[in-house]
Parts: structure tokens; C-alpha cells; sequence
């Protein structure tokens, strides 16, 4: 039940911070990734990212790990809009239904905090940041540390999925359009 950073070195944002913050999600029951980023006028500069981990234990102790992790994280990053990932159709039944599950405590947690909450294919967002939606995970990993100007991926690989919500968020607002 410990998401890596969030409060190691992660400060709460202020009330009179002028930029506004875009958090990026990765949902699950297990682990949750998470990617913030503000939206400088210079581009987008990387705030928070890493994962919330709940530990064994049932369903809903899972997702009520979850929702605590997230209203934190929600507390502490002040975010503007929450772009969260959509299902997607998936070859096991019930991770498809774990992931409803997990999709569902942060769209509420979202919608709680005042945030104004978009959810994204994953191909779609993919699209925006590569030019396709047949990228593979490594790939998106390795463009969001380009578009960040970071030398490597930040953490894992629900991490950069997460912060690829955020970047495909901060692209469409900037450039909108039926190509963006």
C-alpha cells in the first residue's frame, strides 16, 4: 500500500500555484500508475510520477487501498484535469473486470476533488504521442522521457503509460483538431 515518492520528496502543491496540473492514470487493483505534469509555458514539465501498490488481500481491500492512495495523491497534487485511461477490451474477463473496478475508485476520487476528469483509449493516446496506436509499451516509455527531456523513462511501465495520458492531454488541448 505504498505509492514510491508520494511522500519522499513530493511536496503538496499550493493553493496559488500558477500553472495548472495535469494527472495522468494508469488504473488496477495491484498497481496503479500515475504521472503529473505541469503545464508550463515553456512546455510541460514532469511534477510527480511513480505507482501506488496495494498489498495481497480482497478485492475490496485492494480498491479501498486504492481510493486512499489516490485521494492522497489527489490532496497533495492539486491537479486541474485527471485524464484516466478507458477499458479496453481484454482477452481475460475477469482482469477486465478488476480493471473496472480500479477505473471506477479513481473516476469518483477524481470527480470528488473538483478535477475535470478525461478518459482516453489507450491506442489514442498512444496516437497522439507517436503518430500510431500500435506502439508497444517500451516505445511510449522511451517517447515520454523525450518529451520530457529526461535521459530515461520515470519508472515503470505504467508510470509512462500514465504520463502518456497526461502528454496526449497537454498535445489535444494545444493542438485540437480530428488529428490530435
Amino acid at each position: 500500500m505504498s505509492a514510491p515518492g508520494a511522500r519522499d520528496g513530493e511536496r503538496a502543491v499550493p493553493e496559488d500555484f500558477p500553472w495548472p496540473i495535469v494527472l495522468g492514470v494508469d488504473p488496477g487493483t495491484r498497481v496503479v500508475g500515475y504521472g503529473a505534469l505541469v503545464d508550463a509555458p515553456d512546455g510541460p514539465r514532469l511534477l510527480a510520477a511513480g505507482e501506488v501498490r496495494t498489498g495481497p488481500g480482497s478485492v475490496p481491500e485492494r480498491l479501498a487501498a486504492v481510493a486512499g492512495e489516490v485521494d492522497e495523491l489527489l490532496r497533495r497534487l492539486r491537479p486541474t484535469v485527471v485524464v484516466v485511461e478507458q477499458a479496453f477490451a481484454a482477452r481475460n474477463i475477469q482482469s477486465a473486470l478488476r480493471i473496472g473496478e480500479g477505473r471506477g475508485v479513481i473516476l469518483a476520487a477524481a470527480a470528488r476533488s473538483g478535477a475535470q476528469v478525461v478518459q482516453y483509449a489507450p491506442a489514442s493516446a498512444r496516437k497522439s504521442l507517436l503518430g500510431h496506436g500500435g506502439a508497444d509499451k517500451t516505445q511510449v516509455a522511451r517517447m515520454v522521457a523525450v518529451s520530457l527531456g529526461l535521459d530515461e523513462p520515470p519508472g515503470s511501465l505504467d508510470t509512462t503509460d500514465a504520463l502518456a495520458l497526461a502528454l496526449a492531454y497537454l498535445h489535444r488541448s494545444r493542438f485540437p483538431g480530428p488529428t490530435a
